[in-house]
Parts: C-alpha cells; structure tokens; sequence
C-alpha cells in the first residue's frame, strides 16, 4: 500500500529505471551507491530555494514495495526477466538517508538531500524522489517570495482548482504553509495536515439569490451563528456586480446583525483595481465606525503585484494566491536533478558539457555572523572535516538509518516555526524579489576540486 504521502505504488517511476535494475542484477551490482540531490543552478530572480517535501520522501521509501498486482502487470508486459520479477517480491529500501532540514534556504550546487544504498534501490527510487522534492521545494521557494513580499498579511493558498492534480493541490497547500503562509482554502489539505482553512464565498452564491443584500444575510446568518465554533470567517465577496454599492450593504447588514451577536470579519475583492476599491472601501468602513472590518483580496496575484499594491499604500489585510502560487507560473521548474556520486566506494563523476558534477560523498557547512546571519556556506567531501575548517554548521543530518526514520516526523506546525527562524538569518539582500547584486557566496572546497581533477586527468 502507498505510504502517507503516496498517492500511488511502486510503479510511479521512469521505465528506465526498471530496465536499469534488470542490467544490475543480472551483472551482480549490489554495492553500496551514494547519490545526492541537488538543483543545479538558481532560476532567473530567485535568490535562495527552500527545501521541502522531504517528510513525504521519507514516507515513500519506508513504504517502498511492489504488490503482487503490480508485478503481475510487468509480467503480463513480457519485457522483463524472472529475476527482476522475483527480485521486486521482496524488494524494500534498506538505506541511509542525509537531508536538509525542511524549511532551510539553500542555494545551487548544494545537496538537498543524500542517500547511500545498494545500487539497484537507489537507482530505482530517483524518479519519485525528485517529483515529491522538485515539487514542494518549488512551491514553497515561490511561497517564501510572497512572504517577504507582504510578511505581515494574511496569506492564504487559493491554488487547488488550478494545481496539476490532486496530488499536487494538496503538496501545494503544506509547501506554503511551510514556507510561511497562514492557511489554505484546500479541506483535505486541512485534515491531512493539520493546516488553517480559510474561505469566502464565490460569485455563483451572489448571483443564486434574488439580491446582492439577501445573499449577504443569508451567509451571515449561517456563518454568523455558528463563528466560534466553526472557527470560521464571515466574509463578504464584494465585486460579483459593483464593489462600492455592495460595501454600503455590508455596512448595513453588520450594523444591523451586530445586536443580534452576528460579526461580519470583513469583505474579499477579486477583480478591477484593488488599491483604488480597498482606499474606497476602507474609507467607508472607517466612517461607518466599523475600523475592525477586513479587507482581503484575491484574483490573478503573485509576489510582485502584491508588493506594488502594498508599496502603493493600498489597506489590504490580506491576500488569496492561486494559481501563481501552485504552478510557480513565473518558474514553473527547477534545473533539479539526483546523481551517482560514489560506487563501491569509489568516487564517480559525470563530466558532461554544462552537466558536469562535483564527485564523492559530501557535506554543507554553513557559517554565521556573531548577529546570527547566514555569511556563506561551503561544500566539501565529508572526509573533508570541513566544519572546523570552515567553522560552519553540518547541514546535511541523518535523518534515516537501515530504511527507517531515525526520529517520529517532527509536526508541520514545528516546521513552519522552524524555517520562519531560519527566513530571519537571511542576509537583506537576498530578501528582495529582484536579483542580488551579489550573489550569496557558496564555496567549493579545494579538497572537492582536487578529486575532480583527479578523476578528469583518469578519463574513466
């Protein structure tokens, strides 16, 4: 059965990776293989990358297996020899696993995650391994933008209905909420994960009643009654006819209910010029003597826009992001990739033009400054003891030993709270949305180059 973070089998990998396992077993190749996982260089704009999706990693390859279904498909494909057959029976992951702590900026050429196992299991698990941390490290990079672009809003993922599959609306919501975001719109990502659900109402529920009034007193009456205990928000979708005719409404309504013990929280704008109707709508409020209503917006954001409009002073308390935020549509990918760094114990190197890789087993360090700021990281081979050198912190940590996890999954809740502290060490100017100037500075060290020289000058 599909671990916690599965949706799907064994099968959910490359066809290659099977046919590279029916060539390692029918050549005896069982040594142990150590890969890493990296991003090969920064995206245009982006400054640093937060790892993430690394506890539904550890969830698939604890509950790494192929049913019986599933080898009897391959079987019935007739492409596949008995041993490999026989071999998938009792296959489980048996190896060791080093990774960044989710939530931890890290940059190009770093290892995000490090695994060390008999070659046919850590050839086998690359594909799903890079779709489950391409994706969330992804999303929660693009989130984390979005955080530095209004870090005192609400922040709310709207994304599920334009994310690219269940799968993904739901790794969408915990990457976010991860990397800084107070909730989601997505239920099941609620449940699942324990993340605040936030919601409104849509245009249809507006236009499904006689009058803009009667179906703003028909939701308050409901949402109202029952506000404590749902923990919900009562709030108004304004723009489904005219924003400023609707806040007149609003305005009537919550002084009307209030006696009654019904609270309107506040209106949602979705459309037109945001700035303009919240300085409108604001000022209304403000005159109504109803100052504790809020103002949240949604509708095509991104970090960028929600910047201009906070920089032009517009009084928006809080913002809905969707689909910029669940597809990365300005960085839809990331040049992530998951290669072999050392064979029976021998240390290997891909030489390609422009794919080339650092060889051997490594480690990050990262340094700080005496105010707690991140001043630079170094990559070295672990043999290395690099850390004294450098008098940095190991960040790649053991996380699982023998195919299971060295400690129970830390609560997502600990996690935020974690990368909210490790956001704080960010140097200034990598906190813009715009390229730094100079770019942080990442180190390889002199042990790392040598053995590549060396392995370039053995022409393997």
């Amino acid at each position: 059965m599909p671990g916690r973070g599965a949706a799907f089998g064994a099968l959910l990998t490359d066809f290659y990776q099977l046919t590279m396992l029916e060539a390692y077993l029918a050549q005896g190749m069982h040594e142990p293989a150590v890969f890493e996982l990296f991003v090969r260089r920064l995206p245009p704009g982006r400054n640093f990358l937060l790892a993430a999706g690394l506890e539904q990693a550890l969830d698939y390859l604890e509950a790494l297996s192929f049913s019986q279904a599933e080898i009897d498909w391959l079987d019935r494909q007739g492409c596949f020899s008995k041993q490999l057959l026989d071999h998938l029976q009792t296959l489980r992951f048996s190896g060791d696993v080093h990774a960044l702590e989710e939530g931890t900026p890290f940059f190009a050429s770093e290892p995000l995650l490090r695994l060390t196992a008999p070659l046919p299991q850590a050839q086998l698990v690359e594909s799903r391994l890079l779709n489950i941390l391409h994706y969330q490290t992804l999303v929660a990079s693009k989130a984390a933008r979005v955080v530095l672009a209004a870090p005192h809003s609400t922040l709310v993922d709207f994304g599920m209905r334009r994310a690219h599959g269940e799968q993904a609306a739901l790794f969408a919501a915990r990457a976010s909420f991860l990397a800084g975001f107070s909730g989601t719109a997505t239920v099941e990502a609620g449940r699942r994960f324990g993340i605040p659900l936030f919601g409104t109402m849509a245009h249809s529920f507006i236009q499904a009643h006689d009058s803009e009034a009667a179906a703003f007193e028909s939701f308050l009456r409901v949402r109202g009654q029952e506000r404590e205990r749902r923990q919900g928000a009562t709030t108004l979708l304004l723009d489904t006819y005219d924003s400023e005719a609707a806040a007149a409404k609003a305005i009537e309504l919550a002084r009307r209910l209030a006696p009654q013990g019904l609270q309107l929280t506040g209106v949602r704008l979705d459309s037109g010029d945001l700035a303009a109707q919240a300085r409108l709508i604001r000022r209304m409020f403000d005159q109504a003597g109803l100052p504790q209503l809020t103002i949240f917006a949604s509708g095509d954001l991104d970090e960028q826009r929600i910047a201009d409009l906070l920089a032009a002073g517009a009084p928006i308390d809080g913002f809905g992001i969707g689909t910029a935020l669940s597809t990365s549509s300005d960085v839809p990918s990331l040049d992530a990739v998951y290669k072999l760094q050392s064979y029976a114990g021998q240390p290997r190197r891909k030489r390609s033009q422009g794919k080339a890789t650092w060889p051997g087993i490594k480690q990050l360090y990262r340094r700080s400054s005496e105010q707690g700021m991140m001043s630079g990281d170094l990559v070295a081979l672990e043999s290395e003891g690099a850390g004294e050198i450098n008098g940095g912190r190991a960040l790649l940590q053991a996380v699982m030993q023998g195919g299971r996890r060295l400690a129970p999954a830390p609560s997502l809740a600990d996690l935020r709270s974690r990368q909210a502290a490790a956001r704080q060490s960010l140097p200034p100017e990598l906190c813009s949305l715009q390229a730094a100037a100079t770019p942080y500075p990442v180190v390889i060290s002199a042990g790392l180059r040598s053995l590549a020289e060396a392995l370039d000058r053995a022409k393997v």
